[in-house]
């Protein structure tokens, strides 16, 4: 077995890239894994809820034998929110948490160079051995950052249209009678 399968080996260099980025490294962890959790939760949604949802809602609206009245549009609009709810829920999560994730690593950033510049300031000089680890701090939140963004980014677009164009095929779907 290869040594990157064994999971304390796996385990340890986990915490050894958690020890080299500072604690903004957690967070912005803790922030990635929330994303990927309402990322996965919206895929299941589609692959397990949305069918069984938009086939009841369909069935509520072709039982009905009124489809010209007021009231009977202002349920078929019911019917179309229900739908545009259920379709959009964590995708504004979604994309709070990918906008999150860059900057995070931008925090991340500015917490390495204030130990950069202690270093500095408790060395009293500008030795760039003695910077080195500080600056290593700052780059690795900021890499972790970014790759949370973009990985996120595909998805968060990908789901913001689904929800809409599924919602607009539903809405296209219930006849309204003239």
């Amino acid at each position: 077995m290869p040594d990157w399968l064994n999971p304390r080996i796996a385990y340890e260099g986990l915490q050894e890239f958690f020890g080299t980025g500072g604690s903004v490294l957690i967070v912005i962890f803790i922030a990635t894994f929330a994303m990927w959790t309402f990322i996965m939760e919206r895929y299941s949604y589609y692959g397990f809820a949305h069918k069984p949802l938009i086939k009841r809602l369909k069935n509520e609206w072709v039982s009905r034998e009124d489809h010209r009245s007021w009231r009977s549009r202002a349920i078929r609009d019911d019917l179309i929110s229900q739908v545009k709810f259920r379709t959009d829920q964590n995708v504004g999560m979604i994309k709070t948490l990918v906008a999150i994730a860059p900057l995070l690593g931008l925090l991340g950033t500015v917490t390495g160079m204030i130990e950069v510049f202690d270093v500095m300031a408790l060395s009293g000089s500008s030795n760039a051995r003695l910077m080195a680890g500080g600056v290593f701090k700052a780059t690795i939140p900021t890499m972790a950052g970014m790759v949370s963004a973009l990985s996120g980014l595909f998805f968060s677009s990908q789901l913001d249209r689904r929800s809409k164009r599924e919602t607009a095929k539903f809405a296209d779907s219930l006849e309204v009678g003239e």
